[in-house]
């Protein structure tokens, strides 16, 4: 769906404030454990060898966005639905292949080939997630399991105003119905280019589904189905042979997928319509009342520092910073630290 979204413009933090915005946790937290890494490739560790980037990019980007007077809602995955198997499977064997090669760099001493390998082979497990869970509660801050997919369910609450915008890196948010999608809100910052000596500046962007509708010409039904030809999470494939020019054609030439003529026989041997349904009646649940707890300091000090070797300083510098940037500007900001 990437190429076919013209309209994005960038967005700075400060245009989010006070603003509610639903991220998609795993997507989030699949970032921080790719691109939080030392030189070699390897994931940040505390003393026992357990992984802490995705606390470490949880907690101080969280903070970030605060201090800022963003309000971040974390939306967590569920039970994926059947037809993600394949993909699924996919990923598991792509990330086993890629930490073999990140082996093989190892006992080469290739550092660069570490870098590349080490990010690729990410994997998020259990106790991460469940880890995840208790410094957002302990840091006051509501959040959200959903039924299955947590991108959909992001994109849910901002068509149904709980949230303004979803949060996540796949475009497959506009075709749940997010109208706005941010993208890069939890990864931005100076980033190396894969296998490369560069360095580029990574920005947030937003997308406004209206935008995507007007230059396209279609509507949400359409754009589901220009998705299925193109590939998603639930057909990573697509249509043989249908690159975005001639699956734009088709939505304007036959309105439908169904109709499509020229794709008739793979219609045939297909289950867009269970595609289609994933997207259009997405399993999703009503969140009528976000509460805004208060922080626990000392809960997340002896999380982070005690059980993690978490700097002290820095947990409590970073805490400080929301505090006093957050006097006087938002009702909700100073009710997490009463």
């Amino acid at each position: 769906m990437g190429p076919l979204v013209k309209s994005r413009f960038p967005i700075k933090l400060e245009d989010l404030y006070r603003r509610v915005v639903a991220i998609d946790a795993y997507n989030a937290l699949y970032q921080f454990l790719a691109v939080i890494r030392g030189e070699t490739g390897d994931p940040l560790m505390d003393r026992e060898q357990r992984v802490t980037s995705h606390l470490s990019g949880l907690f101080y980007r969280t903070c970030n966005l605060l201090e800022k007077g963003v309000q971040p809602l974390y939306v967590f995955d569920g039970k994926p639905p059947r037809l993600k198997h394949e993909e699924i499977l996919r990923r598991g064997e792509a990330k086993r292949k890629a930490y073999e090669l990140y082996q093989e760099a190892q006992v080469r001493g290739d550092a660069e080939g570490m870098r590349k390998y080490g990010s690729m082979s990410v994997r998020l497990d259990e106790s991460m997630v469940a880890e995840s869970k208790e410094l957002l509660k302990l840091m006051g801050l509501p959040l959200v399991q959903a039924p299955s997919e947590g991108e959909c369910e992001a994109a849910y609450l901002a068509a149904t105003s709980v949230a303004w915008a979803s949060v996540s890196q796949d475009y497959d948010s506009l075709l749940f119905g997010s109208p706005h999608l941010i993208r890069n809100l939890t990864i931005s910052g100076r980033r190396k280019l894969p296998g490369k000596d560069i360095y580029v500046e990574v920005n947030p962007e937003m997308v406004k589904l209206e935008d995507v509708f007007r230059e396209l010409s279609i509507d949400r039904a359409q754009l589901v189905d220009l998705g299925i030809m193109l590939g998603t999470d639930f057909n990573p494939d697509g249509f043989r042979g249908v690159g975005t020019a001639t699956a734009l054609k088709y939505i304007h030439t036959y309105g439908s997928l169904d109709k499509v003529e020229p794709l008739k026989a793979e219609l045939a041997q297909s289950q867009y319509q269970q595609i289609r349904d994933i997207f259009l009646k997405p399993s999703v649940v009503d969140v009528p009342e976000l509460k805004w707890g208060v922080i626990d300091f000392e809960g997340v000090r002896s999380m982070l520092c005690d059980g993690h070797d978490f700097s002290q300083d820095r947990v409590k510098a970073a805490v400080q910073r929301v505090k006093e940037n957050s006097k006087g500007k938002s009702e909700t900001l100073e009710r997490w630290f009463i």
